[in-house]
């Protein structure tokens, strides 16, 4: 039997509590421990993953649109995760400075790239 995945980050941190708090207000999302982070999904398909590797636990990874990837790449704050970078999937360090609404716009958009219609429809009739 495999060994589990050792734990890259608390899921009792204070990031993971901020991002959760963000994450599971989407329609169907659901948080889910795999690799020894929390994954946040919708339904089934990730959308955003805290902790891009055991030396930068303090990140946010998350699949971008094809336009939004182009923009990010020219910002030196994003950078292609391990494994999850070459599926177009970028990543970002949470710190003291991190703002917290663009975090919020990052999952929304992560989430729209994975969810059903059915989700989309439900999320933008809950927005005001």
């Amino acid at each position: 039997m495999a060994e589990p995945h050792p734990e890259v980050i608390d899921p009792r941190h204070p990031l993971v509590k901020r991002v959760r708090s963000i994450c599971m207000r989407f329609p169907d999302a659901a948080e889910v421990t795999a690799w020894g982070r929390p994954t946040f999904r919708a339904g089934k398909k990730i959308f955003l993953i805290v902790s891009s590797t055991m030396d930068r636990p303090h990140t946010v990874v998350f699949k971008p649109s094809e336009e939004t990837h182009r923009a990010f790449s020219q910002d030196d704050r994003f950078f292609p995760p391990k494994y999850w970078g070459k599926a177009g999937w970028l990543a970002l360090d949470i710190g003291d400075e991190t703002d917290w609404d663009e975090i919020a716009e990052i999952a929304d958009e992560s989430y729209r790239q994975v969810a059903l219609v059915r989700q989309i429809r439900e999320l933008d009739a809950s927005t005001p």
